[in-house]
């Protein structure tokens, strides 16, 4: 048989075999009974903290926010006194306008249905974001802009940071750094988001959050699970500081904010 004779023959085979392969495999996928998930924080502004509680969906359920009313969400500070937060709508407890104080702890208590999910966070030194820059890379012949991050870094003690960006009223990005290979520097951060698909005059907004050490590693798997600074890992639940099973993450947080114009 020729070669080129061959060729056709394994062409022929090969679409046979692809042609087959085109029917719906069916995976049963089991549902999980719903776990709850705590979202919440305390800044070192005088401001309405706020604390979200919800369940997980099911995985075959729409991607929605479940929140959970009914619970008792207190916040308790180093003297022993403590916050109540009061639930303004389904799942969403907020504070009367308060705010924290570097280098102290929080706890966070929720009860819910008999049950108490606890978390703790310190809230580390305050560092200032100095500004926001525009910075420009050429990946394969394209010039693409991004935002940066521009802040002094202290040397004294081991800093998480976390910065959000917002555009137009949306979270576009939220990601975490540390000063492993900064510390004591002048730091540029850059934020990945293109930002060349947003016109003249378009403002973007980014919060620079100081964090402690379990913040910042579980916004860190959270990242690792979406694929940011690398390959996808395999799914898992980001590390929560919180005990009795509950996911989610309560952060003690100073907070820094700046806005850039696109010329």
């Amino acid at each position: 048989m020729s070669i080129v004779k061959k060729c056709v023959l394994v062409s022929l085979v090969t679409g046979l075999l692809l042609s087959g392969c085109e029917k719906v495999i069916e995976l049963k996928l089991d549902n999980s009974a719903p776990v709850l998930v705590i979202d919440g924080g305390i800044s070192d502004q005088n401001e309405n903290q706020v604390v979200k509680i919800s369940r997980t969906n099911n995985f075959t359920e729409p991607n929605k926010f479940n929140g959970v009313s009914g619970a008792k969400v207190v916040v308790t500070r180093p003297n022993g006194s403590t916050v109540t937060y009061n639930e303004v709508s389904q799942g969403i407890y907020q504070s009367v306008k308060t705010r924290g104080v570097p280098g102290n702890m929080y706890v966070l208590n929720v009860t819910l249905e008999g049950k108490t999910y606890t978390a703790s966070s310190t809230m580390p030194g305050r560092v200032v974001l100095d500004s926001l820059t525009f910075k420009q890379f050429n990946f394969f012949s394209t010039k693409d802009t991004y935002v940066a991050v521009n802040y002094n870094d202290p040397a004294a003690f081991q800093n998480q940071y976390r910065y959000i960006l917002t555009v137009k009223g949306k979270i576009e990005e939220d990601m975490v750094s540390e000063d492993r290979f900064n510390n004591g520097n002048s730091v540029s951060d850059v934020i990945y988001y293109e930002v060349e698909d947003l016109g003249a005059g378009e403002k973007l907004d980014v919060e620079f959050q100081c964090i402690d050490r379990n913040v910042y590693r579980y916004f860190y798997s959270l990242g690792q699970n979406n694929g940011r600074g690398g390959p996808p890992v395999a799914p898992s639940n980001p590390v929560s500081n919180f005990n009795n099973g509950a996911l989610g993450i309560f952060n003690a947080y100073t907070s820094s904010k700046r806005s850039v114009v696109i010329k």
